[in-house]
Parts: structure tokens; sequence; C-alpha cells
């Protein structure tokens, strides 16, 4: 019996050795991580004594058992109370649940990150690091207009520090979510969404797309680096002297649908830092973004792969 119990566990198998839901990181993923253990367990609070209930009263009630009948019962106070006060109890819990966790993990101003529980836009404050996010087919396009500079696919933030972040799409819908740090939220083409969060110590973490999004689907995928903050300076500056710039003239060219086998970054100094404004702008007017017809595409396995991107040294 005590195998049987453990099978449901086999569903997980897929999941990897590592469950990276169970180890947040960083005060917006641990909110998330809280509040989601926090609903389930009040679920559960309906769930287990439900399905207990049911288990008694078939056994009790069933046919061969002859149990009694009592004609002249009409009805009981104590389950009337039972039926609709607890149920009751239980909404009033989740619809607080609820609404604290609105405003803790909001994506444009999560209070966690200590400005203000009643927020819903919270302008950065001084300090914050923005990024540009900009997806492609199939990149993300990393924009740091503070400093003008850009990568692909190679998230480098500094630990400690709140990092802002404006999102869109130069295709089609995606999902940008670093399951350890940063929860799922849709990134959408010639629309811009925001999201943040931080994280207080140095680390590496994986990000990917979590939205179907054609043939290169699955290598949409982007490291995200927390770096001490004067590792994060040193990086800056040597990123800041790369030998390739990122205008909207360039950024048309790395927009061209790609697959990027083991997301190998590359970075870009001299960064437009409007370079995120021109890119939803063009994407409203109808921009897109094809496959030249001069362009060699290659098939090593079941999706069509062009050249991957180029490496700054």
């Amino acid at each position: 019996m005590g195998v049987l119990l453990l099978l449901p566990l086999l569903l997980l198998s897929g999941c990897g050795a590592e469950f990276r839901l169970f180890h947040p990181v960083g005060p917006v993923a641990s909110a998330e991580f809280h509040y989601t253990l926090l609903n389930t367990g009040v679920m559960l609070l309906i769930i287990l004594p439900t399905t207990v209930a049911t288990l008694v009263f078939a056994l009790r009630y069933r046919k061969s058992r002859n149990a009694a009948y009592d004609p002249s019962f009409s009805h009981s106070y104590s389950l009337e109370l039972a039926m609709w006060g607890v149920p009751l109890l239980i909404t009033v819990a989740l619809a607080f649940c609820t609404y604290q966790s609105v405003f803790a993990v909001n994506p444009a101003g999560p209070s966690v990150l200590d400005n203000g529980a009643f927020s819903f836009i919270c302008p950065p404050a001084k300090g914050d690091l923005e990024v540009d996010v900009i997806t492609t087919d199939w990149q993300w396009i990393f924009v740091y207009p503070q400093y003008k500079i850009a990568t692909v696919d190679d998230l480098v933030v500094p630990a400690g520090r709140t990092v802002r972040f404006q999102l869109t799409s130069a295709t089609v819908v995606n999902d940008f979510y670093i399951p350890q740090v940063a929860p799922m939220i849709d990134v959408m083409p010639g629309m811009r969404t925001l999201d943040a969060f931080r994280v207080n110590k140095p680390g590496s973490y994986e990000g990917f797309s979590a939205d179907f999004s054609g043939a290169g689907f699955a290598w949409m995928e982007f490291s995200t680096r927390i770096l001490a903050q004067d590792d994060f300076a040193a990086w800056v500056a040597k990123t800041q002297s790369a030998p390739e710039h990122l205008d909207f003239a360039r950024f048309q060219k790395l927009a061209q649908p790609t697959i990027n086998e083991g997301a190998k970054p590359a970075y870009f100094s001299n960064a437009d830092p409007n370079l995120f404004r021109e890119v939803v702008l063009a994407v409203q007017n109808g921009a897109v973004f094809p496959v030249p017809m001069d362009t060699e595409m290659k098939t090593p396995g079941p999706a069509p792969m062009t050249n991957s991107v180029k490496t700054a040294p």
C-alpha cells in the first residue's frame, strides 16, 4: 500500500533532479513561493476533509450496512453552520491572501522590494538598474540604456540592486521566466510590459521562454548572472569596449530568425538607449523580421537553424 502512495511521485520525474521552484532566490520569487504554499494549504483544508467525508459517508451509508433512516429529519443547525460557515471563512482567507499577493509581487512595482504596499506602478528609484528586454525569433536581447551596452542571451545584473525591466517582442508573444528569480510574465509584440526583481547574493540561474514560439523555441534560453557590485562594474567596463555596436539597423539583422544553440552570448557597446522605443514603434507599424531569401538554412536536427550569433571576445 505504501508503494502505491508513492506512485504519483513518478509524474514529477520529468522535472529533473533539482526542483528550481522550491528554491526561490530574492524577495519576489520568495514571496510568490510563500503565497503559493499558503494558497495550497488553504485549498487542502477543503480537499482533505471533503475526501475523508466522502469515504466515511460511502462506508457508513452503503446499502449492505442498512444504516438507520429517520424520515422526520428536516435540518440541522450544526450542519448548516459547517456547510456555509466554513466555505465562507475559507473564501475570506483566500481573498485576503490574494489581495496581499497582488501587491507583493505586482510586476510593475512589487511591494516586497520596499516600494510601498499600495503602489500599482512604482517609478524606478535612484540606484535601480534599468534593463530593456527585446525578444526575437529566437533570442533574447538585453539593452542597458544607463550604460549604453547590450547583450544577447546573457542577462548580467548586480547583487543587492533592484532591476527594473521593460519588455517587448519583435515577433510573437513570449514568456519571460527565470524560475528561481522572477515569475513568468508575457512579453507581447508592439506592447510594453514591466517587471522587477532583486537578488541579494551572487549566483547563476537559467532563464527561458515559456511560450511556444516556433521552430527555435526549445533553444530560446538565456543565462542570468548575479555579480558582486565590483564585478558588475568591471563587466560593464569590459562590455563598453566590445567592437560591435547596436543600433536599429544592426538590430534588424540580429532580429532575423536565428536558433542560437547553447545560448552563445554576444556583446555590444554604444547601444542605442532608445532602441526599445524604436522596436515598439516599428512593430506597431507592421514591421516583421523574416529570414532573407539569400540566407543559407541548415537543418542539423528537427528544426531549421541559421548561423549562430557572433560572440564578442
